[in-house]
């Protein structure tokens, strides 16, 4: 019994041990549990992404294209149509290699080419796991795509099958086709593949043929700096090339051989000794070069292509049969080179460029590259940057700037005036040697006067300025006083696009030859055309614009570039000319007419063109005293006249732009008045909400006071008018009006003028107007009446006793100055003269009863009729002839003061 119960109370208490143990477990499971949770939440997730990423590589791969031996060992050359999608270009389209087998490749060539592409080629199996892993890290921190681990293997895949657009697709077929090749072919045959198929330049596809045309030898006989330098040429066939980039070729070169050194390929010595060898040393002589590809009017366009392809952003390349779509128009390209050939040239050594861009697409739609772009060594003006631009920079470094960002209009005034660069101290001529001082900036510009320039950019600044140009796609790193005049270096692909963005409202799109890629799936397409920027306002775009319009008016007289006006053609443009320095006008005696380049850029809304005309060498100059100074507008207006339709569209007027009249020189720039002479108005345009909105007030002045006194003594069929004024600087506009025709007869200071040919039953109305510079006064009048003759003939004595009384001449009158004549002696008699009393004839009396004025006897002294009929009357030009009329200037828009021409 005790036992039982002994047995049960440690059975008890053994219930209540466990219980406690139980107790403490049940303390910690909350951190184990979670730990567990988590290891088996990572271990499904891990299970999970394997079975997703197996699955997904697999349903890849079942998609991926089989195995073709020819489409492996063979290149395949890409196509290219012209910018309407549908004519196709002829270019690379016949194969040029020779093919080399494996056993005849040198180990020294093979060695460079897998340090270079793929180290660990006869390591993996068609995928390098340690190159994979490096390329993730990167991809991770440079994003999907900075870098590519493709063995070489790969390539030869890539380029025989799939798109090289790096999608996950791609890179799951690249990688188990890989895979596969490596199962089927050797690894000296995958090697054999590349070595032969990859493209090398131009058409030139393997290494076999590389050597023979870049060395003009067999493979056997390259030293190891040229199977170095072709062992790096692949990366970048046209970039790498070392006929036309020896320098870039070099640097290429020895970084495969710093690889191969650190490949232990080949020692530090042979490395050293290598990369000291200069390469042009053993390329094939220019004279000797095979072209790689037969030359045609497309070939500079084309190379330009190739050379974009390499700049994309991507893996794109020639022998993956990609079919591009580029931006050539076939006719346009065709007038370009008739103009290279055209007769306009006047020496068989000056040479040219041309580049046409399309104004709303930035695409490049023909290229003149030289006169003559043939054989394999050419060098393409077109794309050179070696060459000032002169004056064509103004708008787009000095006044596009000025109107963008301070807010200037076509009307801002400036001092064309002596200047030194703040710099050295160094004066600034104008072209013409002379300085035409206050002008508008619209002027300034289509004048392409220097001082304005430079001033126009110092007020822009250089911050501001090099802004703008680089928004239009002219980087420049330092901007200096001479700048203004166009020191900087760009080419004429660069003008064109700039000057483009003008034309297309300000949206710049960068000068392209590429539109799309379509890979060989025929399916995957890459668009490649640059996107536009709004590089500037479109308010300054057409300001810009409208001045560039003066440039080429021909009815502007000191417009420059009216040699490329197009008739009915709404274009603008600027003509361009660089200097030497004194240095070099001494040291190649020179003189001041002789210029290395010039330039012109112009465009239509539809296309942009630049031109550039000069010398292959600096040494020989243009002679701009003559008609050579002409050749790039020239060109300039062969090609735009041929390739502009009639109905080309004018530039339009934005919203953002208002035109107002304004007078010139006012500062601020105010509106012109009623009084503003139209000499010193301008219709000029401003953005809206910058237009000045006072008016001009140096004109509007107290009334000019009006002659008094006018009277007029008649002599025979002469009137003898003179009056009085108290004012000194003032000249006197004398007018007469008969028959309802009114003619002004002489301008001049003379207080006095004598008409000539009064007739017979006639009324003449006389006015006499005082004006000064500004200002014209009310007129002063009298009217004088010639009766007619009487019908009996005796009383004709009578008229011939009046004219006997008449005295033509008082000697006394003559010793009185004039100074001493009382304007208020006679008032009676003057106020009537001024009320028109015509009642008061005969007028011949008045000589008697009135002293004359001493002016008046200063006329007398002089004949008054000459032989050609006309009076001159003190100082004056005025013309009187035998009826009465006569010739005057008037340049007021008093409508008092207008004549009719009778002559």
């Amino acid at each position: 019994m005790s036992d039982k119960q002994i047995s049960r109370e440690e059975r008890r208490k053994a219930i209540e041990r466990q219980k406690k143990t139980n107790n403490k477990k049940k303390k910690k499971s909350p951190a184990v549990t979670w730990m567990k949770r988590i290891l088996l939440a990572i271990v499904a997730i891990g299970i999970a992404v394997f079975v997703f990423g197996a699955s997904l590589f697999a349903y890849y791969a079942s998609s991926a294209p089989d195995l073709d031996e020819e489409l492996l060992r063979d290149p395949i050359s890409p196509t290219f149509y012209a910018a309407d999608g549908e004519t196709e270009i002829p270019y690379i389209t016949a194969e040029n290699r020779e093919y080399v087998d494996y056993e005849d490749i040198p180990e020294s060539i093979e060695n460079a080419i897998l340090a270079t592409e793929d180290n660990r080629f006869y390591e993996h199996s068609g995928i390098d796991v340690i190159r994979l892993g490096g390329a993730v890290i990167a991809n991770i921190t440079g994003g999907f795509g900075s870098q590519g681990a493709s063995t070489i293997t790969q390539q030869v895949i890539k380029n025989s099958f799939l798109t090289n657009d790096k999608t996950l697709k791609r890179k799951a077929q690249e990688a188990y086709l890989a895979f596969k090749l490596e199962r089927e072919y050797e690894k000296e045959e995958i090697f054999e593949m590349y070595f032969n198929k990859i493209l090398m330049s131009g058409n030139i596809y393997g290494f076999g043929t590389a050597s023979e045309y870049f060395y003009g030898k067999p493979l056997s006989e390259l030293t190891l700096a040229e199977s170095a330098l072709l062992a790096g040429m692949p990366q970048s066939p046209n970039g790498y090339n070392p006929f036309t980039n020896p320098e870039r070729a070099e640097e290429r070169r020895n970084v495969v051989l710093s690889l191969m050194e650190q490949h232990e390929k080949i020692s530090t010595k042979e490395k050293e000794q290598a990369q000291a060898a200069p390469v042009a040393d053993s390329l094939v002589p220019e004279g000797e070069r095979q072209p790689q590809t037969a030359s045609s009017e497309h070939t500079a366009f084309m190379e330009m292509v190739e050379n974009e392809l390499e700049s994309l952003e991507g893996d794109y390349s020639l022998d993956e049969g990609l079919t591009i779509y580029t931006t050539l128009e076939p006719y346009v390209q065709t007038k370009v080179n008739e103009a290279m050939a055209s007769d306009l040239f006047f020496d068989e050594n000056v040479q040219s460029a041309i580049t046409v861009v399309d104004t709303k697409t930035g695409g490049i739609s023909a290229v003149g590259a030289a006169r003559e772009y043939t054989g394999d060594v050419r060098h393409n003006y077109a794309t050179a940057k070696s060459r000032q631009v002169g004056s064509i920079i103004k708008p787009l470094l000095d006044y596009g700037p000025a109107i963008e960002y301070l807010g200037w209009s076509t009307g801002q005034t400036i001092v064309d005036e002596p200047y030194s660069y703040d710099d050295g101290g160094q004066d600034v001529r104008n072209v013409d040697g002379q300085f035409l001082g206050t002008m508008t900036i619209r002027e300034a510009l289509y004048r392409s006067r220097n001082i304005p320039a430079i001033k126009t950019l110092k007020e822009v600044g250089s911050e501001n300025a090099g802004e703008f140009m680089k928004n239009v796609g002219l980087d420049m790193e330092g901007i200096f006083e001479s700048t203004a005049l166009g020191s900087a270096e760009f080419s004429t692909v660069e003008m064109a696009g700039a000057f483009a963005a003008l034309g297309n409202k300000g949206e710049f799109i960068e000068p392209h030859t590429i539109k799309k890629i379509v890979f060989r799936d025929g399916s995957t397409e890459q668009v490649v055309e640059p996107e536009p920027v709004q590089a500037m306002k479109d308010s300054t775009a057409y300001m810009v614009t409208d001045i560039l319009r003066d440039v080429v008016d021909t009815n502007i007289a000191g417009s420059t570039g009216k040699e490329a006006a197009i008739n009915g053609l709404d274009m603008a443009g600027k003509t361009g000319t660089t200097n030497y320095s004194t240095d070099e006008i001494t040291d190649l005696g020179l003189d001041s007419s002789s210029a290395p380049d010039i330039w012109f850029a112009g465009y239509t809304t539809d296309y942009s063109i630049s031109v550039w005309s000069g010398y292959p060498s600096r040494k020989t100059p243009m002679d701009t005293a003559s008609d050579e100074r002409l050749l790039s507008q020239r060109l300039f207006k062969s090609v735009m006249s041929e390739i502009s339709s009639p109905e080309t569209a004018r530039f339009e007027q934005p919203e953002s732009v208002t035109e107002q009249v304004v007078e010139v020189g006012s500062d601020p720039l105010k509106l012109a008045s009623a009084f503003t002479p139209y000499s010193m108005r301008s219709s000029e345009l401003f953005a809206r909400g910058t237009e000045p909105n006072s008016v001009s007030q140096r004109y509007i002045v107290e009334d000019l006071d009006a002659p008094s006194g006018l009277r007029a003594n008649v002599e025979g069929d002469a009137a003898q008018l003179s009056w009085n004024h108290g004012d000194d600087d003032v000249s006197f506009e004398v007018s007469v009006e008969v028959d309802g025709s009114r003619t002004v007869l002489n301008t001049s200071s003379s207080q006095s003028y004598t008409f000539n040919g009064l007739e017979e039953g006639k009324s003449y109305t006389f006015r006499v107007v005082a004006v000064n510079s500004t200002q014209r006064s009310d007129p002063a009048s009298t009217v004088v009446e010639i009766a007619a003759a009487p019908e009996e003939p005796e009383e004709e004595p009578v008229e011939e006793e009046l004219a006997e009384e008449e005295p033509v001449e008082e000697e006394p009158v003559e010793e009185e100055p004039v100074e001493e004549e009382p304007v208020e002696e006679e008032p009676a008699e003057e106020e009537p003269a001024e009320e028109e009393p015509v009642e008061e004839e005969p007028a011949e009396d008045e000589p008697i009863d009135v002293p004359e004025d001493p002016t008046e006897e200063e006329e007398g002294e002089t004949p008054s009729v000459n032989s050609s009929g006309n009076n001159n009357a003190d100082n004056g030009n005025g013309n009187g002839n035998e009826n009465g009329n006569g010739n005057g200037n008037n340049d007021s828009e008093d409508g008092e003061a207008d004549s009719e021409d009778t002559n």
